[in-house]
């Protein structure tokens, strides 16, 4: 299978890249699957059911979440009723929603995509190690899954790199979200598991990790809070992680980063695989 990743989309300027660019994508890499965080894709604070809607029509077939997927209050419905729209798997029992689901996908196959939240500077949560064990142990990478995905929205490297070294062999590729920059240690780890710290982000560049720079810049000089955070709205650039998997085995064959736009080192594959 090829299956693609796309960063947290950041506001309009993400959302356009993302719409402008999917299609034309799927279509020339032969992509089977696509999954999207889009934690950020209103104003950069949460989604809504319009928004999700703009982005399943685009091509994504599930939109991930992350520590901003309850922000907007229209999601909530969504949530509870849509499958394609994820949740961090170890929210409270009570947060609507989930955190995992198997999907179909092209012949026959089936793609269970997993989302889950650290907990190093973030939010106290359930162990997300637990939490994803626990659902591996229910659906087995060849056996329940085609190909295993995990989203792991979190801030610190060190845990979203343990999460991978946790899960190597297990799954088909492990993602880190939410810092918004590519990380530059795309890999296939010892076991078979694609990997990379974070995927960046889909927005513009030219900003504080997506959202305009003047409030960022005097909050970290001053301490003062002035104004509300607004993403910057300048032409964007998409990033994600593209990977192919062994029929057989539902481990990883290749990973590409992938990278469109204006202002980062561009990177896409030579060919559809």
């Amino acid at each position: 299978m090829r299956v693609l990743f796309l960063g947290d989309i950041v506001g309009r300027s993400g959302r356009k890249v993302v719409t402008e660019n999917l299609p034309e994508l799927r279509l020339t890499l032969g992509i089977d699957f696509v999954v999207a965080n889009g934690e950020n894709a209103a104003a950069g604070f949460g989604l809504t059911g319009k928004i999700a809607d703009q982005l399943f029509a685009a091509g994504c077939d599930v939109i991930s979440g992350g520590n901003h997927t309850l922000d907007q209050k229209d999601i909530f419905g969504t949530l509870n009723t849509d499958s394609r729209v994820l949740r961090p798997l170890n929210y409270p029992d009570a947060t609507p929603g989930r955190g995992v689901h198997l999907y179909d996908a092209p012949r026959g196959k089936k793609v269970l995509v997993i989302n889950a939240m650290g907990r190093v500077f973030m939010n106290p949560l359930d162990c997300p190690f637990a939490a994803v064990d626990a659902v591996l142990k229910a659906n087995p990478l060849g056996r329940r899954a085609d190909f295993i995905l995990v989203d792991f929205h979190g801030e610190a490297s060190s845990e979203k790199m343990a999460m991978g070294h946790h899960l190597d062999g297990r799954v088909s590729l492990v993602v880190g979200t939410h810092t918004h920059v590519p990380t530059a240690d795309t890999q296939i780890l010892p076991g078979g598991t694609a990997y990379q710290t974070d995927a960046g982000m889909c927005g513009d560049y030219n900003s504080v990790i997506g959202m305009q720079k003047d409030e960022p810049v005097r909050r970290f000089i001053t301490r003062q809070n002035r104004e509300r955070f607004q993403p910057a709205g300048g032409e964007a650039t998409l990033c994600g992680v593209l990977v192919d998997s062994d029929d057989a085995t539902g481990l990883a064959s290749a990973v590409t980063p992938i990278r469109i736009g204006p202002r980062l080192v561009n990177s896409l594959p030579d060919k559809a695989g």
